[in-house]
């Protein structure tokens, strides 16, 4: 076996902290993902535009074939490319039921697949805008984007897209518009696949214009996106929908692009900056800068918004709620007369949470709620998502610019469809507000084949690859705090003698498999009280002694998809991007 080199041996120390536990440093460590690009096309239903996927071809190991041959699901084992096993491999491990896509029900009984300060390519304060950054979020999977326009002093007739007060650069609002005309053009025009329709755009936009450069808002959107813009009522009675007359429905808006048009309120509370004390980790800098935009932010004057933009927010005006009358009278004091959207921070409604959690739900059963992340996050880590969905948000708006635990998930609840999923009965008009009020407990269990191309962590070695699978079961718990529950394989190692059930006794010669087509025929279980967003992540780690252990794969799926059998799972990199690296798993659920 080879040695480290001097500067992997360096790499390794540096990473060493002894003061953080590890079972809490092994946690951090598995929520991380890299900086996407223009090739990832995970984070929210990218399996819907296949036709613009190379998918990687996936081999089987030979020990893998005869694994299946021994548990009778391949015939034989004598063809490099059986049928049965390129039948087996074309088998999808999730299925959303088809119910759940149906676009018949009221625009707010959907979950949406959404983004948070869309044209950041990486960091909050310091990062680079792009207009390609709205390219990539749309192919891979966003339905909501995020658009942050200002006045261009240099330019006074066409307005920006930036984070204020900060570093990160800019780039016209026309590009930008530009950019998401093209994508959904491209969805428009592209063969149906699997029965999909593209789904409409929401646009959330945050506006810091003047009244002239508001007026340039809305002429550059119409003018660019034309007729593909909802600029009125998709019928007479859409308006009567927060009355609970006739809602409007998904299916109402096509594939048109809706603008989400911000309603202020009389001393209203903002909490969408960096308010929230910094965090240990922040580098000075990063104290620095956030200090520095809390103070030019608290000295901007109060936002206005002219009628004529106001008119494009038809079916979404976004509030920031001053009050708890949203969720108890139902309406917004002093808020839009009819379509409020309560656009709120992940720690502004953690607050309510604990004790509303149902009222919060039984309104947003009729009513559209956007959770953005904290102001801390300015190295865009992420909000976890599901206690949010727990509660009905139908817009939970992450950081997509790097591919972690929280845009895993939102992958794993869009995988399949447009970018648009039905939320739980409990959780839709009619309903009681309680997701798991009628739970059954059942009994999860994970028989783990092995994997086949593992990739080798970057600048290593493979004498040093020591893979092993983990795997995380995540529910919502109360208020926002987030049940997990971990389980692992051992370490394979690949050994001079090898005897498995299925092959029989072996020698150097004979089946012993290399470390990147690991075998390990092991069951995982879990107990747990089953609800609708129960999700499984499964990480392929190495073990690496006095370091961190490097993820080499990841892939996560929602139960309520799975498909029972031996299924092979493509795994992802923490880009979001397609491996050759494939996971043979058969997952069985069960009541107890």
């Amino acid at each position: 076996m080879s040695e480290p080199a001097p500067s992997q041996l360096a790499s390794r120390m540096s990473r060493l902290n002894p003061f953080k536990s590890r079972s809490r440093r092994e946690e951090d460590e598995d929520d991380r993902g890299e900086e996407i690009d223009a090739d990832t096309l995970a984070g929210g239903g990218h399996s819907v535009l296949a036709t613009d996927i190379t998918q990687h071809h996936l081999r089987v190991s030979h020990a893998l074939r005869s694994f299946l041959v021994h548990k009778g699901v391949l015939g034989n084992d004598n063809a490099d490319d059986t049928e049965e096993l390129s039948a087996l491999l074309d088998k999808p491990i999730i299925s959303p039921p088809a119910h759940l896509t149906d676009r018949s029900h009221p625009l707010s009984e959907y979950f949406i697949s959404s983004s948070h300060n869309t044209y950041l390519m990486a960091h909050q304060l310091f990062g680079t805008s792009s207009a390609g950054a709205y390219e990539t979020t749309l192919k891979a999977g966003a339905r909501c984007v995020e658009i942050d326009a200002w006045d261009d002093p240099e330019n006074p007739t066409e307005p920006k897209v930036t984070h204020g007060y900060t570093l990160v650069s800019n780039i016209p609002f026309r590009a930008v518009c530009e950019t998401i005309r093209d994508v959904l053009d491209h969805e428009v025009a592209a063969p149906a696949v699997q029965g999909y329709a593209p789904a409409p755009i929401l646009v959330s936009l945050e506006n810091h214009c003047d009244k002239d450069g508001q007026l340039r808002l809305v002429q550059i959107m119409k003018e660019v996106w034309g007729d593909r813009l909802l600029s009125a009522p998709v019928r007479r009675k859409g308006h009567e929908e927060q009355a609970g007359g006739d809602p409007v429905r998904l299916d109402d808006l096509g594939s048109k692009i809706a603008v989400i048009v911000e309603f202020h309120l009389p001393d209203e509370v903002d909490d969408s900056s960096c308010s929230s004390s910094s965090s240990p980790s922040d580098s000075d800098e990063e104290k620095h800068a956030r200090e520095e935009y809390k103070a030019k932010k608290k000295a901007a004057p109060p936002p206005i918004i002219i009628p004529q933009l106001a008119e494009l927010g038809v079916y979404a005006q976004s509030v920031k709620p001053r009050d708890a009358s949203w969720y108890i009278e139902g309406k917004v004091k002093d808020g839009p007369p009819e379509h409020h959207l309560i656009n709120v921070s992940e720690s502004g409604l953690a607050s309510h949470t604990a004790e509303h959690a149902a009222d919060i739900a039984r309104h947003n059963a009729r009513h559209l709620m956007r959770v953005f992340p904290k102001g801390t996050r300015i190295s865009s880590r992420n909000l976890s998502p599901v206690p949010f969905w727990a509660v009905g948000a139908q817009i939970c708006a992450l950081n997509w610019q790097t591919f972690g635990a929280s845009m895993q998930l939102n992958e794993a609840l869009f995988a399949g469809t447009a970018g648009y999923i039905l939320k739980p009965d409990a959780l839709r008009s009619g309903g009681n507000g309680v997701l798991s009020s009628h739970a059954r407990r059942k009994t999860l269990r994970l028989q783990v084949a092995g994997a086949t191309s593992v990739p080798l962590p970057a600048g290593g070695d493979l004498d040093d690859l020591k893979p092993y699978l983990t795997c995380t079961l995540l529910q919502p718990g109360s208020g926002t705090e987030v049940i997990k529950v971990k389980r692992k394989t051992g370490t394979y190692h690949r050994r001079k003698a090898l005897t498995l059930p299925f092959l029989g006794p072996v020698g150097g010669t004979g089946e012993n498999p290399a470390q990147t087509d690991p075998v390990w025929d092991e069951t995982l279980e879990w107990e747990f009280d089953d609800n609708e967003l129960v999700f499984v992540r499964m990480l392929i780690k190495s073990d690496v002694s006095f370091s961190s252990n490097p993820i080499l794969a990841v892939a996560a799926v929602r139960l309520l998809y799975t498909e029972p059998g031996w299924r092979f799972v493509r795994m992802l990199d923490l880009k979001g991007r397609e491996t050759a690296c494939s996971l043979l798993v058969n997952l069985e659920v069960q009541e107890i």
